[in-house]
């Protein structure tokens, strides 16, 4: 069992969320149905995935939400661009995508991606396990 490591909570500081989607409904989407989860803040957002490693590479948070398919680049690449950066603070790495076959899991779950979930479908899972990260309920 990894070990847990210490995650935000909402009496001291908020979690803080990075969310890389390019589909400018769907991060609303995501962002009205997650918001008022006590606790936490989405704190950066991108379309993009040069965009979102130079973001990362600046500022510090505690989760990494991805989709798949961006703007420009892809949310793996994106992953495996991050992974060679060995600096970077380590952060609870979530899929949320159309594209959570077994292969994409395989990959993303080679550079730290945790938790998978069904744009389609599994929002309101995405939603349980971020209210347990505010709560300092989930692994890492």
């Amino acid at each position: 069992m990894p070990p847990t490591v210490p995650v935000a909570t909402a009496a001291a500081q908020p979690v803080r969320v990075f969310l890389v989607e390019d589909s400018p409904a769907v991060r609303e989407l995501i962002v009205e149905n997650l918001d008022d989860i006590p606790g936490l803040v989405f704190a950066g957002f991108s379309d993009t995935e040069a965009d979102a490693l130079r973001l990362l590479r600046q500022n510090v948070y505690d989760v990494l939400i991805f989709d798949i398919e961006l703007r420009q680049g892809n949310g793996i690449s994106l992953l495996r661009s991050l992974s060679a950066t060995p600096t970077l603070p380590d952060s609870l790495k979530i899929i949320f995508s159309n594209n959570v076959s077994s292969a994409y899991r395989r990959v993303g779950e080679q550079y730290g991606v945790r938790y998978f979930f069904d744009k389609t479908s599994e929002l309101p899972k995405l939603r349980h396990l971020l209210e347990q990260v505010t709560r300092g309920a989930a692994l890492r």
